[in-house]
């Protein structure tokens, strides 16, 4: 499935929940922040979050927070990536892989609110 049929697919409900898995997370991200300004990017996916959420029945699962950090952290490494290939992207950035990533800059604590759900919260490690 190319790049556009995959966001397409997500963004129908085509998409089945079992092919969207972290890897692509990363996959919807890259396309976004390839083809849009951040901003623009960052209310996509999360416009196809909360609508893929619910259609699967998990209103709750959709986390403002983690969305956005991804999102922030996935545009960063992409500025410096050469090439178009979000498989080779991932390769090259294996830790955005893994589920810990984000506990560098968030206390558990904090991603576990419901307010980090909510909205971005922003938070400095060691306070």
């Amino acid at each position: 499935m190319t790049d556009l049929e995959f966001i397409d697919a997500l963004e129908s409900g085509e998409l089945l929940p079992e092919q969207f898995n972290h890897a692509a997370h990363i996959r919807a991200a890259c396309i976004y922040l390839r083809h849009q300004p951040f901003l623009d990017a960052a209310v996509s996916m999360r416009n196809a979050l909360q609508a893929f959420t619910a259609r699967i029945g998990k209103d709750g699962l959709y986390h403002e927070t983690l969305t956005l950090a991804l999102m922030s952290i996935v545009a960063d490494r992409l500025e410096r990536f050469e090439g178009n290939d979000w498989q080779a992207f991932l390769m090259a950035n294996p830790d955005l892989s893994e589920r810990t990533l984000l506990n560098s800059y968030y206390r558990p604590e904090t991603l576990g609110s419901d307010l980090a759900r909510q909205r971005l919260v922003l938070e400095r490690r060691g306070e």
